[in-house]
């Protein structure tokens, strides 16, 4: 629906950007592009013209339109692409030339013996891929349908679905919005042109950032001014970089140079700004958000790839039996013959030539080939794959994985990976909003050398909870003292002025809105600055207001007591980055006098201090001690006052530096700002705390109990980096740490062998240390630099660095790029051998997301690009506990037993045909009715093995969580290990020689009647079909250990839905049921047939049964024996012996909550005996004159 187009508001006044900011992150005009003759040449071929989209559907200049698609079919594809996806499996290629085959004269039995169940299993599971490929569909289709405003001419702009939209399109995003493609910033409903951008959905980072347009573009403030806009882009070629941005506009016959600072990226999102108006640069999968996304690679569990090794062996033993069969057919013919000539064949047939006796062999070696195919579990794929289905329903269907803040439920995004989750032993995480919630809380501060803040306590927050009072939201701080203004009466009045004037003055942030309590909110690029503003103004110093050029305070005036609103000019800002790791602004009051407030990290701030403005150092220096073992996060703040004459000296030369364009200009900047950043006077440091979500220690404590070692890879400095390590408990304090850098000389030389050799001299002198102290309780924890990790992980550099890695309990790697997540993930992964998972929340984990054996994404932030790229998703990390401990534990178990059962099944129901093939001398005859073999994998025994599979669990959730111990049954592999699958083979075996054995001997000497009549084929068959169902039936009953109502509905029901089948197919006219019409009564109303069936069943199941009572009696598992102990109700009536169990079960760990509580006991006894016997020594030197 068209709107009304309004006239042109008043032109704003143009801004000189220049004026203010320093550094080229701020300056969005003195970018270097490449000259104008590099546009049109390789990577730099884009050209856009503005508002003139129909130029961009056809022709030379033809882009994709705005439509995305994640779908891995479509609908021509579908058919070849998922039959090539099912025959990549070698069980289905084997299945597929045993259907051709059974269309052929050699074929063992009729082909819809062989063609039925190939086709329904091959079926289901493209069904399973139709189903999945459906919602992908479904979630792009409510993508391409959201609604953006575009301009259609002459002022007018209508709603269009996002995949409408063309390169050249000039659309309006409002607060709130999505951007529904890569735009470029034309104006907003900011005077100065600025809008701000939350970028969680491609970067994780919660904290805006903000972007400019350009000063000949800002008059575009308005629908009716597009009437007549006209304009040409030419810029790089689509690409996947998220930070850069290289191009011009030509507007108005001028060109002006474009940043990343004017560009809005797809899925980013428009907050505290009313609107802006931008033009389509890159759309739908050209954009650089879609350019990022790329496809999942394909990942198959440990356990599925060495379900291929069963299924060779298997093969393996198909082709020994078939081989013999083959052999001792061409013997028979070849030598026996001749003694038979009653069953000589008048006519040869191809399997019984007697004149051509390997011909025969061979053609019976396809044949027995065909015949013995039982022993390969035709419906093992298939029934996995349904099986694990439901465990992923089961996964997002689990309340205890439900975040009722966010409204969001764990989800398995795939299904391939379920039983992987209980064989993780490494696990690689990304810190902000992964670990913490990017929620900066001010908890301490030290002032002119006095420590204050605490908790606020739990009284208060419930006194709050039942006034309905919020406490606010980035301070959590209490310390009576400071409070209500309390600090007015402290000795240091000034300097405590000052602290709170750096709280105040000394940020990029700008007030937002003011709530009914005149509480003032905040946005800025740091969540830090947030919580600084915050308590600034819980102080009494109020940042209210801020113009290009001028700051308010709303502040105390100590000498009357009366709020004060104070305007202080703004003549410098020198902000923040790593290199400089500080952040300073240069004020006017409206005294005249000019202060330098500066604030950043304690060792650079000590550094710059002036001799006079050391007072407090001592005592500070212990109060950050103290708040780094707290794991906060800590900034030194310090001033200086700065004489006009020496303001204007320096700022000549700051203004020279700011005007230079070329490479050397951020080194000039940077001298510039040391000569004013010196002679500093310390005011104190102010702690913050990256609060962390919800049960991260826990959770931790928790997965390193289980045996899992856990690596933090993130963006953030060092220092910021080791405090989240100790308020996590990845860090205690009697850890010895290697610390990883490259020193400033040998990164100044930028020789790389230089800084190689320091690095690998570090390297090695720590990995001599934990080799010699291994049997030291002291852990070791790994701190690995930004350079130093770049240098650490080339190819010549790499065995050294992972082989002193996983040495350690604890690793941390700062200042850790995209690419660099990815290659440490697939490093670990190939080094160790073992199974990593990685969870993060932004798409700069994407990378590493995708490289582990698992990836998690986080999507309580509303982040899509981690969670879209991973295999299951959270809400919050805490619930990474019970998705492994839990699930992961409960899946692996469920498959490892499934596939064992499946092989089980099919070897004693496959065998029995080899056998009888021995008794009859290869004759070919088939022992079993063609139906019988097809129901049974189909029907008669796929039902309880599906039961096993979903619902089977050795403990309760609650036990997993208090053993955590469990789960490294599943890192040993022990329920999948070599010795096992040769055992349930052996098992198999056994129980197929027993049920032939036992119908054999006992129908072949008597009659099967009491009128006389003997067994036939027909019976015998039956029969030992019977003991078949019943003893596979009767067997996977003894191996589930938890029985609801759909196991025993299911493994019962299957055996009673063969007398059923039995019933039904006897009654058919003779025509259909052949030999065996009405053999359902000859066989029920004897009683042999049901003797026979019992002595069958119990013969089979006792190896299993003995082997079961003696390992359990002498070689018990864990959940053997909490299961007994459960069962028993020892928890209940014995809660002592349950606890003590608990207690014993518990691992000794290196990292965690409870490794930090042992720790800190151990130092507590160790002082306490120091203690005493100091005290012992004392009073023994006292006493010695009296003696």
């Amino acid at each position: 629906m068209s709107t009304t187009p309004r006239q042109p508001r008043k032109t704003k006044a143009k801004i000189r950007w220049s004026k203010l900011y320093s550094f080229s992150c701020w300056k969005p005009n003195v970018a270097l592009v490449p000259s104008i003759q590099k546009f049109g040449g390789p990577g730099f071929t884009r050209i856009a013209f503005c508002n003139r989209p129909e130029l961009h559907k056809k022709g030379e200049f033809r882009y994709p339109d705005n439509s995305i698609s994640t779908t891995k079919y479509n609908i021509v594809t579908f058919i070849p692409r998922s039959l090539f996806e099912q025959f990549r499996r070698v069980a289905n290629l084997y299945f597929l030339l045993a259907a051709i085959l059974s269309l052929t004269s050699i074929a063992p039995f009729t082909p819809s013996g062989a063609i039925a169940p190939f086709v329904f299993v091959v079926g289901l599971s493209m069904l399973k891929e139709f189903v999945e490929d459906w919602h992908r569909f479904i979630q792009d289709l409510k993508v391409n349908s959201r609604k953006a405003k575009v301009h259609i001419g002459n002022g007018n702009f209508i709603n269009k679905p996002w995949k409408a939209l063309r390169v050249g399109d000039v659309v309006r995003v409002e607060k709130n919005q999505y951007f529904p493609s890569d735009l470029l910033l034309l104006s907003s409903s900011h005077d100065d042109g600025i809008c701000y951008v939350e970028t969680m959905n491609l970067d994780g980072e919660t904290n805006l950032k903000m972007k400019r347009c350009l000063e000949a573009t800002l008059a575009l403030d308005s629908e009716f001014e597009f009437s007549n806009f006209e304009g040409t882009i030419r810029c790089e070629d689509p690409n996947p970089n998220l930070y850069t941005f290289i191009g011009n506009l030509e507007f108005k016959d001028q060109l002006y140079d474009l940043s990343p600072g004017q560009v809005l990226l797809r899925d980013s999102k428009l907050q505290n700004t009313e609107y802006i108006y931008g033009v389509v640069i890159f759309s739908g999968r050209d954009t650089k958000a879609i350019q990022n996304s790329t496809s999942s690679p394909s990942k198959r569990s440990r356990v599925e790839q060495k379900m291929d090794h069963v299924i060779y062996v298997l093969f393996l033993m198909l082709l020994l039996v078939s081989l013999a069969s083959s052999i001792g057919s061409y013997v028979f013919i070849r030598f026996k013959t001749s003694d038979w000539w009653y069953i000589r064949p008048e006519i040869h047939e191809n399997l019984f030539n007697t004149s051509k006796p390997l011909k025969s062999a061979a053609l019976q070696l396809v044949r027995a080939l065909i015949l013995y195919g039982y022993l390969i579990p035709i419906s093992l794929y298939v029934s996995i794959e349904t099986v694990k289905f439901f465990q992923a329903m089961l996964i997002n269907w689990d309340l205890k994985m439900y975040d009722e803040v966010a409204c969001k439920s764990a989800e398995a995004r795939t299904s391939n990976l379920n039983e992987e989750l209980g064989q993780v032993e490494m696990i690689l995480s990304d810190k902000t909003g992964t670990l913490t919630c990017n929620q900066m809380e001010f908890r301490k501060c030290s002032i002119a050398g006095m420590s204050y803040g605490g908790d606020v306590n739990e009284v208060d927050l419930a006194a709050s909870k039942r006034m309905n009072v919020d406490f606010i939201k980035g301070f959590n701080f209490n310390d009576e003292r400071l409070l209500d203004l309390s600090w007015m009466n402290n000795s240091n009045v000034f300097d405590t002025i000052m602290f709170f004037k750096v709280l105040a003055l000394c940020h990029t942030g700008i007030p937002v809105e003011e709530d009914d309590l005149g509480k003032m909110k905040y946005e800025a690029e740091s969540p830090e600055e947030v919580s600084f503003l915050v308590a600034a103004q819980e102080f009494g110093f109020k940042f209210c207001k801020r113009t290009q050029s001028t700051m308010v305070v709303k502040e105390i005036d100590p000498s009357s007591g009366l709020h004060v609103e104070r305007e202080y000019r703004l003549l410098n800002l020198l902000e923040f980055c790593s290199s400089r790791k500080r952040m300073s602004v240069i004020v006017k009051d409206e005294d005249g006098q000019i202060f330098l407030l500066c604030k950043g990290a304690d060792s650079i701030i000590f550094d710059r201090l002036a001799s006079s403005g050391r007072a407090y150092e001592k005592e500070t220096t212990q109060h950050l001690s103290d708040y780094a073992e707290d794991g906060f996060r800590t900034l030194a703040l310090a001033y200086r006052r700065i004489k006009p004459a020496e303001y204007e000296n320096w700022n000549s030369i700051f203004t020279r530096a700011k005007t230079t364009i070329g490479p050397e200009r951020e080194e000039l900047l940077k001298s510039a700002s040391e000569l004013i950043e010196k002679d500093l006077i310390l005011l104190g440091v102010a702690a913050v705390e990256d609060k962390l979500q919800k049960g991260v220690p826990e959770c931790i404590d928790k997965l390193a109990q289980a045996g899992i070692k856990i690596w933090l890879l993130t963006g953030d400095k060092k220092e910021t980096a080791i405090n989240i390590g100790f308020s996590c408990s990845l860090l205690r304090q009697d850890m010895k740490q290697f610390h990883l850098s490259i020193s400033k000389d040998s990164e100044s030389t930028n020789d790389e062998k230089i800084m190689k050799e320091e690095l690998l001299l570090q390297i090695a002198t720590a990995y001599l240390a934990t080799t010699s102290e291994a049997n030291s309780k002291k852990p070791f924890a790994l701190v690995v630099d930004g350079k130093a990790l770049e240098i650490a992980l080339k190819s010549d550099m790499r065995r050294h660095f992972l082989r002193l890695a996983v040495n350690c309990a604890s690793v941390i790697c700062c200042r850790v790029s995209p690419k660099q997540k990815a290659l440490i993930t697939r490093l670990v992964k190939d080094y160790t051998g073992k199974i990593t998972l990685a969870i993060g929340d932004g798409a700069n984990d994407v990378g590493m997301i995708q490289a582990a054996d698992i990836g998690v994404g986080i999507s309580g932030m509303e982040g899509m690009q981690a969670v879209m790229a991973s295999d299951f998703s959270l809400p919050q990390f805490r619930m990474l506990e019970r998705l492994l401990i839990v699930h992961g534990h409960w899946c692996y178990k469920r498959i490892t037993k499934m596939i064992l059962y499946f092989v089980y099944k099919n070897i004693a129901f496959g065998m029995t045909l080899f056998y009888y093939e021995l008794l009859t001398s290869f004759s070919g005859e088939l022992l079993y009715d063609d139906w019988y073999m097809v129901l049974f994998n189909v029907i008669l025994t796929s039902l309880p093995v599906i039961s096993l599979g979903v619902l089977e669990q050795d403990v309760t959730a609650e036990v997993c969580l208090q053993f955590p111990a469990l789960y490294q049954q599943g890192q040993r592999n022990n329920y999948f290990s070599w010795a096992r699958i040769l055992g349930w083979i052996s098992n198999a075996v056994f129980a197929s020689l027993a049920i032939f054995i036992f119908n054999i001997f006992a129908l072949s000497p008597s009659t099967f009647r009491s009128s006389g009549e003997l067994a036939d084929l027909s019976h015998l068959g039956a029969m030992m079909y019977t003991c078949v169902i019943w003893t596979v039936n009767s067997q996977i009953a003894l191996i589930i250990n938890h029985f609801t109502w759909i196991h025993h509905l299911f493994i019962w029901g299957s055996i009673f839905s063969w007398y059923i089948l039995l019933f039904i197919y006897g009654s058919l006219p003779p025509s259909i049921s052949k030999t065996n019409f009405q053999l359902h009564k000859a066989m029920v109303s004897t009683p042999s047939y049901w003797m026979i069936t019992f002595v069958t069943l119990v013969v089979s199941l006792l190896p299993y049964f003995i082997y079961g009572v003696v390992q359990r009696l002498f070689w018990p598992m864990d959940d053997q024996v909490i299961r007994e102990m459960k069962h028993c109700r020892k928890d209940v009536t014995e809660a002592f012996m349950w606890a003590a169990e608990q207690k014993n079960s518990v691992r000794t760990t290196d990292i965690g909550f409870s490794a930090r509580v042992e720790a800190k006991m151990r130092y507590w006894k160790e002082h306490l005996r120091q203690k005493r016997a100091s005290m012992h020594g004392r009073f023994s030197k006292g006493s010695s004159p009296a003696s």
